[in-house]
């Protein structure tokens, strides 16, 4: 397999061999870079810092079938690092005067975005995987470095206060989180 050779070199210290790597998932990191930021510039500096820091510690890498788990772990707490640092405020009112009618959906992800944003980061981060990223629980609690059941838990704990915080179950008689679990 083409990729396990790639990592074997990348961790003997090749950097052409850990750009060709980085290739394999470039478009994966930028779109989940991307759903973490909603900014083109932002996540491109996700991915160029994921990189930089996986190249730093791919000698660390312990085993090589989970380097595409490892490097998204990487890529998750450098969007975060990058989220802490900008912290942006949204004024919810100055958005609804400019929003027509057919922005409604728009509107309803930006509420769903912040309510997230005032989650626990635990809740979140599963929260996000499960259902933006559409990760299955094993997969989740691998990147999360949780047991199973703990994911399960902050899916339900999640959704939860996401419920409590948008008031309600559903947005225009739409369930919020569909029952995947």
């Amino acid at each position: 397999m083409k990729e396990r050779s790639l990592i074997r070199q990348s961790k003997a210290g090749k950097p052409e061999a850990f750009e060709e790597l980085l290739q394999l998932y470039s478009e994966q990191m930028y779109k989940m870079a991307f759903r973490y930021v909603s900014n083109r510039e932002d996540a491109l500096d996700i991915v160029q810092e994921t990189a930089y820091k996986a190249y730093l510690a791919i000698p660390n890498l312990k085993k090589d079938h989970y380097f595409s788990t490892w490097l998204m772990r990487i890529l998750i707490h450098t969007a975060f690092e990058c989220l802490r640092k900008k912290r942006p405020q949204v004024d919810i009112d100055s958005i609804n005067e400019r929003v027509f009618v057919e922005e409604i959906d728009r509107i309803e992800h930006l509420q769903l975005m912040e309510a997230l944003q005032e989650l626990r980061s635990d809740y979140r981060d599963v929260l996000v995987l499960f259902y933006l990223h559409d990760l299955p629980v094993k997969q989740v609690a691998k990147v999360m470095r949780l047991p199973v059941g703990t994911v399960k838990t902050h899916l339900r704990r999640g959704k939860e206060e996401l419920k409590k915080t948008l008031k309600g179950d559903d947005q225009n008689g739409q369930k919020i989180f569909p029952d995947k679990a």
